[in-house]
């Protein structure tokens, strides 16, 4: 796309840090940012991009569906003359660009349910908060377009809203990151994994939601020399450990939330991911790009899930909360070579054919479209940049 553009991005927090979407949006406007103006409008940031930021300032004591109320009004106020598209990552009305990075509230709440208990949905203000913002969202208008992170979530979008609604799907991307021994080593240092331990890693804001559990059960099934590194656990995690597997605490590392978690994948020999839901799952694709073999949930759990194949690619499970089955497969992936190097030699294809430079190509065809579309109906805003590159 030659016209340099003026970008909007509506996103709750910009930062690496906080993980899921939040990453998602710093790593493909890392690449966007180099040929657009990009103006980032957000709660918190967290970032070293040559980005214009303006700070949606609310009142953290308020409710969070009044605080999403407010950010969506900002939004719109903020948006409306000096863009030539908003991208947004939030529900609301305001934005070109809708990005969808988990299943709809509609299909959460009110898929499958009873006359009845959809009555009781309605009579809560924050669900009607949410359902109004997120069908504002999915509404069709000209120029607008839906974007699901995997084709496991534009599915639930199209049970939720139907299957008239046109979504497009963009994966996430990553960059293949070649192994630094001295990181390796100093983090397996700190550690206080040895030479000959096996680090298994999971990567997770609410480890719990990603199988944490039942990997802790596979992990008491292992040899001793088997270590587990979380990564992103809050406080609650510890006492969680503690309490229900204490003889495995010395086995185990919880690592705060870090803007940088690169170092433990090059400090681990496998990667773990068996979640029960999971829209996309950046992690195990990130944990790729470091030249770890992955295990992941199928893709009726995972929408990454839909991208590999077992054995060929990554491990997949077929049960993710059964710890024998995650056992034997991490058995597998450290001990038999053959196998090891067959799924890293294809993990690093998949890895290659879904960049952030490919993910930013296909917004920038759809903000092509976009624009033409909304040209076509209507005169030529003067917030429509015609500067070239």
């Amino acid at each position: 796309m030659s016209e340099r553009l003026r970008i909007a991005l509506l996103i709750d927090r910009f930062g690496r840090r906080f993980g899921g979407a939040e990453a998602y949006g710093v790593n493909l406007f890392e690449v966007l940012s180099q040929r657009h103006d990009v103006t980032v409008i957000a709660h918190d940031f967290e970032h070293d991009l040559p980005v214009k930021q303006i700070k949606v300032k609310v009142n953290r004591k308020w409710p969070s569906w009044l605080r999403v109320l407010h950010f969506a009004r900002e939004a719109k106020r903020l948006t409306r003359d000096n863009f030539d598209v908003v991208h947004s990552h939030m529900n609301g009305g305001a934005g070109h660009i809708h990005v969808i990075h988990v299943a709809p509230i509609r299909y959460r709440r009110l898929s499958g349910m009873s006359a009845w208990r959809r009555c009781l949905v309605y009579l809560q203000p924050s669900n009607i908060a949410y359902l109004l913002l997120e069908a504002a969202a999915m509404r069709v208008k000209t120029g607008s377009h839906v974007v699901a992170v995997s084709p496991w979530l534009k599915e639930r979008i199209h049970d939720a809203y139907g299957e008239q609604l046109t979504v497009d799907t963009i994966a996430p991307g990553a960059t293949r990151v070649a192994l630094d021994l001295v990181v390796r080593s100093q983090i397996r240092a700190a550690l206080d994994w040895a030479q000959d331990d096996i680090g298994c890693l999971l990567v997770a804001r609410n480890p719990l939601r990603k199988g944490l559990a039942t990997v802790l059960e596979a992990l008491s099934q292992l040899p001793e020399n088997f270590r587990l590194a979380v990564v992103g656990t809050q406080p609650e995690i510890k006492d969680y450990l503690r309490v229900n597997y204490p003889k495995l605490v010395a086995r185990v590392n919880l690592i705060v939330p870090t803007p940088d978690v690169s170092p433990y994948y090059q400090a681990a020999d496998v990667y773990v991911h068996p979640t029960l839901i999971d829209s996309f799952g950046m992690a195990p694709l990130e944990a790729m790009a470091h030249g770890l073999p992955v295990m992941i949930s199928g893709p009726e759990y995972c929408g990454f899930g839909q991208y590999v194949t077992h054995r060929h690619d990554a491990w997949v499970l077929t049960n993710p909360e059964d710890p024998r089955e995650i056992a034997q497969g991490l058995l597998a992936l450290t001990s038999d070579q053959a196998l090891r190097a067959h799924l890293l030699h294809h993990a690093a294809k998949l890895v290659d054919s879904l960049s952030w430079a490919a993910a930013a190509q296909k917004y920038e065809a759809l903000y092509a479209e976009s624009i033409e579309a909304r040209r076509s109906t209507a005169a030529p805003s003067p917030a429509v940049s015609r500067r070239t590159t």
